[in-house]
């Protein structure tokens, strides 16, 4: 990041307060902001969970004249908002993404589905499931896989995708742990 990132990054937190301040701060200072910068301020607050700033910042970046949709953009606003239980923000983002037709592949439906699992928004992630199925690319086991690991709390909707899975792949075999294995630990959310 560079000192005009650093600089900013540093108003931005100060001022997110005072919306006025701050909107009139995003108009005239991180406007301007190189793209490289834009990002990384970016990366920095998801990094810190910021999500009010992030998602001043997303929307920033979608106005700005370079700005073309991006698969990893999204995955990694999708994942932060996932981290910090954000549904509201996360079906914006959602949405946007469907607008602008991203499409993810099936690595990235397997890591965003996990990354909402592993915060506890099953029916979140359940939806995305769905969005991942009806998707055009291919699916491939390994996604499948990482999601029956997050799905282990959710023994009903664990049976749904190892279903799925199945099917898509008839000659692979799901690892199901013995169920005394978890006793101890408390996987219901």
């Amino acid at each position: 990041m560079g000192k005009e990132g650093l600089i900013a990054a540093k108003e931005l937190k100060r001022l997110r307060s005072d919306a006025v301040r701050l909107d009139r701060f995003i108009r005239t200072h991180v406007s301007r902001l190189l793209k490289s910068d834009l990002f990384a301020v970016l990366a920095e607050f998801q990094r810190q969970d910021q999500v009010f700033l992030c998602m001043k910042l997303y929307d920033v970046v979608r106005k700005e004249i370079w700005y073309r949709p991006d698969m990893f953009f999204y995955r990694d606003m999708l994942m932060m908002l996932a981290r910090n239980k954000k549904v509201y923000e996360a079906k914006r983002v959602w949405e946007d993404l469907k607008r602008e037709e991203v499409l993810f592949d099936q690595h990235t439906f397997g890591d965003i589905i996990r990354s909402f699992l592993d915060s506890g928004l099953s029916s979140e992630a359940m939806d995305i499931y769905d969005e991942m199925r009806r998707s055009p690319d291919p699916p491939i086991s390994l996604p499948f896989r990482v999601i029956l690991k997050g799905l282990l709390p959710y023994p009903e909707l664990r049976e749904k995708v190892k279903d799925d899975f199945l099917e898509l792949f008839p000659d692979m075999i799901v690892y199901d742990p013995p169920e005394d294995l978890f006793e101890d630990q408390d996987w219901k959310r």
